[in-house]
């Protein structure tokens, strides 16, 4: 009794179920190996017990599933069903939420509780009611009545989800408001959290969607996720041919932003390319090709159509690729041609907008799903080191055109303070050389035996990003690389130096030639073929050029400067004045 006294009804209720038990159930029940601690009774299946004292190191019998531990710092997002049922995951880009401290990620606000009259505007009334005719009633101008607000039209609008600081801040403002809270999370690791579901044999079908950007092709190209998948389907398919279980993933490959390429470029041509360099950087199988643009729409019909027949009734969509190469933004597009389902992941010109991975439900047919994954971290890719603010003036988000320099043996091009081509030897007077890259990015040509001169006097200045002189020490060591060209024509170019995340020199010559390319350590430059042949019908000058953007820009700041300086002078005369009238 005195122990019944000190127990609640909910614990006592398991002891009072056992007054109903017999002799023998009872005799088995405390004898049972479960139930080793003499403290703790175990329950009947028609009881759920709690523990009887909290410092009991056994685990209370429960029918409901237990909360996965501190899922917070993960990249998970809301893969799992168990886990979203536990943690709440911020729609946009996948991280988990809380709002209990700012310094970690996915902090966010709770929004707070509104009237459902506060849009109709019924708590206002008005300052003065007019009671002459009005100006225009009196020309004879009749102003149509604004459409009224009504509780239906109101409650059409759908309501915009709740998305943490982060995400808010990138829509709102275009930028990231803490980027050392990112530090905090985990590196997503592709081999544990998706790579284990691909090469296993059993379980629902996989398609993948290998995301590479145009106008980045080599850097955005995901090497290891290639060879991943494609030593997975044979693997798979030789299993599956023998008549046992094997689930070969299908590769769906989307090359994204080709609005951003010439519109002169042939479709043809491109795709004959992009299939070459594709099986060079590792796909052995590709079950389809797709060219699209998910700013303009190009090309999402016949991908979410393949991607229906691929995919089944229960089959599972990866959308897989480097950070910035257009994920979020393609699957918001495929979500407005696929019965106007609405998505609300967050798209910026910032690499590495998702943080975990986003579970999409409701965009095909049956309970097939599409996962938004973390864009894939290249370290080989010169944007990894860019601050936001030259991230910005890398960023294509234009129609490429072309800057066409027409040069000699022992001449030199600097992109920005980026990268540099050193023209050595050649067998021919002259050859062609292409800029492709951002229109933001100044270029400078001169004789290679400035080139030094050019690295200490103008990099971080003239020639950004990097922004500053400091940064360019920050960046690494300056290193060069050599290559061997020839070509068979004037008309166009025939290969390609690329620079990973910056952009490419395309080389036309008839003849022979000697290059040097200069960058920072580790980062990746490949010759390939030239993926736009076109070049410029105008020749740049030598010297500094930049873009009408940024000349525009340099013209303002140089002008607020020049003001700022007047003033400075005047304010200095007029303190020199007062100085000598106080003197005399």
């Amino acid at each position: 009794m005195l122990i019944a006294r000190k127990l609640s009804a909910l614990k006592l209720k398991p002891i009072l179920s056992l007054r109903f038990v017999s002799p023998l159930q009872r005799s088995q029940l405390f004898s049972s190996p479960s139930c080793s601690n003499p403290r703790i009774l175990c329950p009947l299946p028609s009881a759920t017990p709690l523990p009887l004292s909290p410092s009991s190191s056994s685990q209370p019998f429960s029918s409901k599933p237990t909360p996965p531990e501190s899922p917070l710092l993960t990249r998970d997002g809301n893969y799992s069903e168990a886990t979203s049922r536990f943690s709440l995951v911020c729609p946009g880009c996948g991280v988990h939420m809380q709002d209990t401290n700012r310094k970690h990620p996915g902090f966010f606000v709770k929004p707070s509780r509104k009237d459902s009259n506060y849009r109709l505007l019924t708590h206002l009334v008005p300052v003065d009611d007019e009671s002459e005719c009005s100006d225009l009633l009196k020309r004879g101008l009749v102003m149509e009545p604004e459409h009224q607000k009504s509780e239906e039209n109101v409650n059409e609008k759908a309501q915009k989800p709740t998305v943490c600081s982060r995400c808010h801040s990138l829509r709102h403002y275009g930028k990231v408001k803490d980027p050392a809270l990112e530090n905090l999370l985990p590196d997503f690791d592709f081999d544990h959290t998706i790579g284990r579901r691909l090469v296993s044999t059993t379980g629902t079908r996989s398609v993948v969607l290998l995301v590479v950007d145009a106008a980045d092709f080599d850097g955005s190209f995901p090497k290891k996720v290639a060879n991943l998948v494609s030593a997975t389907i044979e693997d798979n398919s030789t299993v599956w041919k023998q008549g046992k279980s094997g689930n070969v993933p299908r590769v769906v490959l989307v090359v994204t932003k080709i609005d951003l390429l010439p519109s002169s470029v042939s479709p043809t041509r491109f795709e004959h390319w992009v299939r070459q360099r594709a099986r060079e950087g590792g796909i052995n199988k590709i079950t389809s090709l797709h060219m699209v643009s998910a700013v303009r729409d190009w090309g999402l019909k016949s991908l979410v159509e393949d991607v229906i027949d691929l995919v089944g009734p229960r089959g599972n969509v990866w959308a897989v690729g480097a950070q910035n190469a257009g994920k979020s933004t393609l699957i918001n597009s495929i979500g407005k041609h696929v019965g106007g389902k609405i998505t609300q992941l967050t798209e910026a010109p910032v690499p590495g907008t998702t943080l975990g991975i986003i579970r999409v439900e409701g965009m095909f047919p049956g309970q097939a799903k599409l996962f938004d994954t973390p864009g894939l971290l290249n370290p080989h890719q010169i944007t990894t080191r860019l601050t936001r603010e030259e991230q910005k003036l890398v960023h294509i988000s234009k129609e490429l055109k072309p800057r066409t320099y027409r040069i000699k043996a022992g001449h030199t091009i600097h992109v920005a303070g980026l990268m540099r081509l050193d023209v050595e030897e050649t067998s021919v007077d002259t050859i062609y050389v292409t800029v492709w890259a951002s229109p933001y990015l100044p270029l400078h040509m001169g004789k290679t035996e400035n080139a030094s001169k050019i690295l200490e006097d103008h990099f971080g200045n003239q020639l950004q990003p990097p922004i500053g002189k400091d940064r360019v020490a920050e960046l690494g060591k300056w290193v060069r690389r050599e290559f061997h060209v020839c070509g068979s024509s004037w008309d166009s170019s025939c290969m390609d130096a690329a620079a990973a995340g910056l952009g490419w020199f395309a080389i036309g010559l008839k003849g022979e030639a000697v290059l040097s390319i200069w960058t920072y350590e580790g980062i990746e430059v490949v010759l390939r073929s030239s993926v736009i042949p076109d070049r410029s019908n105008f020749f740049e000058d030598a010297g500094f050029t930049v873009s009408k953007v940024v000349s525009k820009a340099d013209q303002a700041a140089n002008k607020s400067l020049d003001q700022s300086e007047r003033k400075t002078k005047k304010g200095d005369s007029k303190v020199h004045v007062l100085a000598e009238t106080s003197g005399s």
